[in-house]
């Protein structure tokens, strides 16, 4: 059976390497995506302080991806 692999690589098949939720969850990860949907539609850049954490994460799982790809 062929998993999905990453959502946000280039890996076309194998195991989802998501950490904090399981693919059985949908309903969890269809919140966090219109959650962050609504998040970039008023900051794309999340240049606002209120997210500066949050762009500090992003920026480290981006800088993790393409040293390990």
């Amino acid at each position: 059976m062929r998993g999905p692999g990453e959502f946000f690589g280039t890996r076309q098949s194998g195991v989802p390497d998501l950490k904090v939720a399981r693919l059985s969850d949908v309903h969890v990860l269809e919140a966090a995506r219109r959650q962050a949907e609504l998040i970039l539609g008023r900051d794309q850049t999340l240049s606002l302080p209120d997210h500066a954490r949050l762009r500090s994460q992003v920026e480290a799982y981006w800088n993790r991806s393409v040293a390990a790809g």
